[in-house]
């Protein structure tokens, strides 16, 4: 009987080490926090190009095409920002930054300021920006 829980243990033992494995490394806001301080740095001095890299792979391209279409790096000037707060959801993999940015775009002089939720997503151990709410980027 003691030979069987013997053998018996490294089974049920197994799975649970392959569980551990395999989990997603945690972010944590350390990690964020010069990720949302580099979009913001690019974004008030107009290089969509280094904001855009911050972007998840596939919405760079589309997020690029936008500040072209908007003639951004001619018209938009982003005159402040600040970070308001940054939580990490509880898997880990996700945050959610509150940001007040303050702009106006041209022939306009009328400054705007808006509070801006940006969602993170953490891949391959790189905090990326995955789609934001309000802002001068938005519809």
């Amino acid at each position: 009987m003691s030979s069987l829980r013997s053998a018996a243990l490294p089974a049920l033992l197994l799975p649970l080490l392959l569980a551990c494995a395999h989990t997603e490394p945690r972010g944590s806001l350390a990690e964020l926090r010069p990720v949302v301080d580099q979009f913001h740095h690019a974004l008030r001095w107009r290089d969509f190009r280094g904001a855009a890299s911050v972007w998840v792979e596939e919405e760079r391209e589309a997020f690029e095409k936008a500040r072209r279409t908007s003639r951004d790096e001619r018209d938009l000037h982003v005159t402040d920002y600040e970070l308001l707060d940054a939580k990490l959801l509880p898997d880990g993999q996700k945050a959610k930054v509150t940001s007040r940015i303050q702009w106006y775009r041209l022939p306009s002089v009328t400054e705007e300021t808006e509070t801006v939720v940006s969602h993170f997503v953490l891949r391959a151990g790189v905090w990326q920006l995955e789609r934001q709410e309000g802002g001068p980027f938005s519809p």
